[in-house]
């Protein structure tokens, strides 16, 4: 919120049932608010829901002006907001850096339509695309400065995934450093229960905030003891074989988790490609050259024929110290589940 070049107030949305962004704001500005600009990336809410709707408090509070980067992706919604400010007497400007902000929303738009989290693939691999050399050492392929991206990426996140194969072999924490105040939800996907009950994420103080997917192949005594270290471990349907992803991810939406960022191995990476489950690839790629046929490569499972092969949009890539990073978007005429 702005005011004759002064920033009178700022707010972010820091919890689902917590005071959205605007109210924040307004909060902060109190009296100074009267006949302000205010700045949002998102239409203001006009309906009640866990919280009072935004629409009537800058309303109330003498906002003079407001200007929107996108409409509300709820259909039902939609526009609804913006009309109740024009109405009002406010001046509405909507649509200013929408591109941007797009992006930025994109996992609660995904969310809002579909009730399904936004997924996005990590990984780090070498030239030659190899995620590990022959003997299974992944530490380290990119440079600091990558791994300090991939932190960045981690505190956006809602969750953060894993297969049993990286957890097993990193006994990896998967929390944010450092954590800026934000401790995602640490997914391990075990089909049959192999997970050790001492690994670190079921043995330190983010325990409780640990799930671990698994099927009806996993046996009660291996559920009961990742349970008893304060885990959730959730029985789910299974796909041949496997944790069914499309199960999971209705189960993560429910949850309330709007984002998950994957950082598996190649047969998870598989399968989530497979599935049509990836919303966005992003892939550190490190300039050395690991080689061998026993060293394993980015995507495992089975392969495509090349003229089925998943087609991605190259949407951004940039220097990360060493390395380069490189973000894609599934092609829009894949469908997705």
């Amino acid at each position: 919120m702005v005011s004759r070049g002064v920033v009178l107030g700022r707010g972010w949305h820091r919890r689902a049932g917590g005071p959205h962004a605007e109210v924040l704001a307004l909060a902060q500005a109190g009296a100074r608010a009267r006949g302000a600009t205010l700045y949002v990336t998102l239409e203001p809410c006009s309906t009640v829901g866990r919280t009072p709707a935004c629409v009537p408090a800058i309303i109330a509070a003498g906002i003079r002006r407001v200007v929107v980067a996108v409409r509300d992706p709820n259909p039902r919604h939609r526009g609804r907001g913006l009309r109740q400010l024009r109405r009002a007497g406010l001046n509405v400007l909507d649509g200013v850096c929408a591109a941007e902000a797009g992006e930025l929303l994109a996992p609660f738009a995904k969310w809002i339509v579909s009730g399904l989290p936004y997924v996005t693939l990590k990984m780090a691999v070498s030239l030659d695309g190899k995620i590990a050399d022959a003997a299974g050492r992944s530490r380290w392929i990119t440079g600091a400065t990558a791994r300090r991206e991939v932190q960045s990426l981690r505190r956006r996140a809602d969750a953060i995934m894993v297969g049993v194969g990286t957890a097993r072999t990193d006994d990896p924490s998967l929390l944010p450093r450092p954590p800026a105040g934000r401790q995602p939800w640490r997914i391990v996907l075990d089909s049959r229960g192999s997970l050790r009950a001492d690994c670190r994420m079921l043995c330190d103080a983010a325990a409780a905030r640990t799930i671990i997917a698994t099927t009806r192949l996993c046996p009660a005594a291996v559920l009961a003891a990742w349970r008893a270290s304060g885990a959730q471990a959730w029985v789910l349907p299974a796909r041949r074989g496997r944790v069914s992803l499309a199960a999971l991810r209705r189960r993560l939406g429910r949850l309330g988790a709007l984002h998950v960022l994957c950082e598996g191995g190649g047969e998870m990476a598989a399968d989530l490609i497979g599935q049509n489950a990836v919303d966005e690839y992003i892939c550190f790629l490190a300039p050395r050259i690991i080689g061998g046929r026993e060293a394993p490569g980015m995507v495992g499972g089975v392969g495509w024929a090349l003229a089925g092969a998943p087609e991605l949009v190259f949407r951004e890539t940039r220097r990360v110290g060493p390395d380069v990073l490189v973000r894609a978007h599934p092609c829009k005429n894949r469908r997705s589940h």
